[in-house]
């Protein structure tokens, strides 16, 4: 008899979430490798905003959707952890209904192993919790936990998170590896190529949009960031692969909407991503690209705004530290001064209206002054672009962490809870009282250009 493995998608306990093209890629990744070599497969999304049981059975207030597949997750306020008492704000569970999960647990008769993904460190409540109750379900089952989380915060994972594994080491072949060391084992033959070799998106209850991931990791080594973490090595997928998954799943399932999930998707763009757009652009096929993610403003020419235009990209997303590269605190600096105003040319000239376009501000790094958020939100609308703020999370095992560790009033390093960016935890109160200023000047700009 096969193995039949249960794969996980946590809730997220936060003060806000929303599905911005959220998918637990990853997880749909593993799910289809293990499919290929004929193992049994479910998956149990905790963030499914489709789910059948939650229509017919749920007294909350249906998640509303909007255009290109995003929109707001079904939600139920829970109370505070300890640890964040201090913040007046209601404290939600964003997902399907407990009892709902447990249902579909009790669905998969003798499961050999669960697999829970993770995300955010300051998430795991969610992760937990999902444990507990799958232990319930299926006692003696060997848990094992992966994911963002369990990379950056090993040791509380191992601690705290009742799994029997927490599996920290990158790519599927370690996942593989500690299911044989629980005596799992997983057939080496070649792969079933009657199944795609593509995220099993199809695993979900329906398919609004579709992720992509061209490249892995980054080139660059932003302070704040993990990518070098989690992928030590920058790896980009030849175009023809990605252009031949875009075409099946608009093919065989009518996916006009594609989000971009790469860190660094505009690196060596000539012999990568134009090289992809230029085939796009000849097959005229009416689709809709999206750059939650955002894209490094410096790799971004007229003739890639060109592309993007003709391609069908709707939701563009720059990466913008501070005003046009000014040295204000201890960051690398990926853009010169005059880069960002260059780009917002280009995507103008090539057709872009500004409410495509949007720019990420930092908000609440070590030793940042709200002047210079300030100052960033101006020179964004000067360029005629949209404002978005972007509350700092400090992040373990990265260049910046130390330094947050040092200023923060909070335990970072015993509590990944204080990790969350709604607490801004790295500015002091006198910082903090700017920051509905800041906010309103971002929403002014925002509007300006929405009411145009």
């Amino acid at each position: 008899m096969k193995p039949s493995l249960i794969l996980i998608n946590p809730w997220i306990y936060d003060f806000a979430a929303y599905d911005l093209w959220s998918k637990p890629l990853g997880l749909l990744m593993l799910a289809t490798d293990l499919r290929r070599r004929g193992l049994d497969v479910h998956l149990l999304d905790c963030m499914d905003v489709d789910h059948p049981a939650m229509v017919e059975r749920s007294s909350l207030k249906p998640p509303k959707r909007r255009q290109y597949g995003t929109g707001k997750f079904w939600r139920e306020i829970v109370p505070k952890p300890i640890s964040l008492k201090g913040l007046d704000r209601p404290y939600s569970r964003y997902g399907i209904l407990p009892e709902v999960f447990e249902d579909d647990l009790r669905k998969v008769k003798s499961p050999s192993a669960i697999l829970v993904t993770s995300l955010m460190t300051y998430w795991y409540p969610g992760v937990f919790e999902v444990i507990r109750r799958a232990r319930k379900i299926h006692p003696g089952v060997p848990i094992i936990l992966g994911g963002v989380y369990a990379r950056l915060c090993r040791d509380h994972a191992v601690q705290f998170s009742g799994a029997d594994r927490v599996e920290s080491n990158q790519g599927i072949p370690a996942i593989y590896e500690t299911l044989e060391g629980c005596g799992i084992s997983i057939p080496n033959e070649a792969p079933d190529t009657t199944v795609p070799d593509y995220p099993a998106f199809d695993l979900l209850n329906k398919i609004r949009y579709i992720c992509l991931m061209t490249s892995t990791g980054c080139p660059y080594r932003c302070h704040y960031c993990a990518s070098h973490f989690l992928f030590p090595e920058f790896i980009q997928k030849d175009p023809h692969e990605t252009l031949a998954e875009i075409l099946f799943w608009h093919g065989k399932w009518g996916i006009r909407d594609f989000a971009f999930y790469d860190d660094a998707l505009l690196v060596s763009s000539k012999s990568h991503t134009e090289v992809l757009l230029e085939r796009i652009a000849s097959l005229d096929l009416h689709l809709r690209f999206h750059t939650p993610n955002a894209i490094h403003v410096k790799e971004i020419t007229k003739p890639l705004a060109r592309l993007f235009y003709q391609t069908g990209f709707q939701t563009i997303r720059l990466g913008l530290e501070d005003a046009d590269g000014s040295n204000r605190w201890d960051l690398d600096k990926k853009i010169s001064k005059g880069d960002f105003a260059h780009a917002m040319d280009h995507l103008r000239s090539a057709g872009f209206d500004p409410r495509q376009t949007g720019a990420y501000i930092m908000m609440g790094l070590p030793g940042q002054p709200p002047d210079a958020v300030a100052e960033t939100i101006h020179h964004v609308d000067r360029c005629g672009s949209i404002p978005y703020l972007a509350e700092y999370s400090p992040i373990p095992h990265t260049r910046l962490w130390e330094k947050a560790v040092a200023c923060s009033t909070h335990d970072l390093s015993l509590e990944p809870l204080f990790h969350n960016n709604s607490l801004l935890p790295c500015w002091d109160n006198q910082k903090k009282s700017q920051i509905p200023r800041l906010k309103r000047l971002a929403s002014h700009v925002r509007e300006k250009y929405r009411n145009n």
